[in-house]
């Protein structure tokens, strides 16, 4: 097996969720788990979604809800229901893991690096990676 990978990530940063009352989800598990968010819950325009981070240990979870009827998030709960959205990944020069990517043939959702809630991201479509919607973050370049 080649020891090589095209996108090696440092860690899991963080798991989304995508539900309907962002609100009442971070109550819930605030009072189930015994977890508080990290931070305000934040409106991402260009992702057209409310978001939090709330941290579970060393990792993190993502809510997400989406702010009009619409976009990709509110396609996605309507033809799924709430559930997991997608996995973050942490790596290191974002800008040339996507480069990379997309040199060797994986779809990419974004090839530039842009905004987003735990730091500089990019995403990688389902297609290429198995159905399952990636998300990579590089956490040193915060635009923020």
């Amino acid at each position: 097996m080649n020891n090589e990978s095209t996108c090696s990530a440092r860690h899991i940063n963080h798991v989304c969720i995508a539900v309907l009352n962002i609100e009442e989800t971070l109550e819930f598990y605030e009072n189930l788990f015994g977890v508080t968010k990290s931070g305000e819950i934040e409106t991402i325009e260009d992702q057209g979604v409310k978001a939090a981070l709330v941290r579970v240990g060393a990792s993190q979870l993502e809510f997400i809800q989406p702010i009009d009827n619409e976009n990709g998030v509110a396609k996605f709960i309507d033809r799924r229901g709430e559930g997991v959205h997608h996995i973050c990944f942490e790596v290191d020069n974002l800008e040339s893991k996507l480069n990379e990517l997309d040199l060797a043939g994986v779809q990419l959702i974004d090839k530039e690096p842009r905004d987003g809630l735990s730091g500089t991201i990019g995403f990688i479509h389902p297609k290429s990676t198995r159905g399952v919607l990636i998300e990579l973050v590089d956490q040193k370049t915060a635009r923020r």
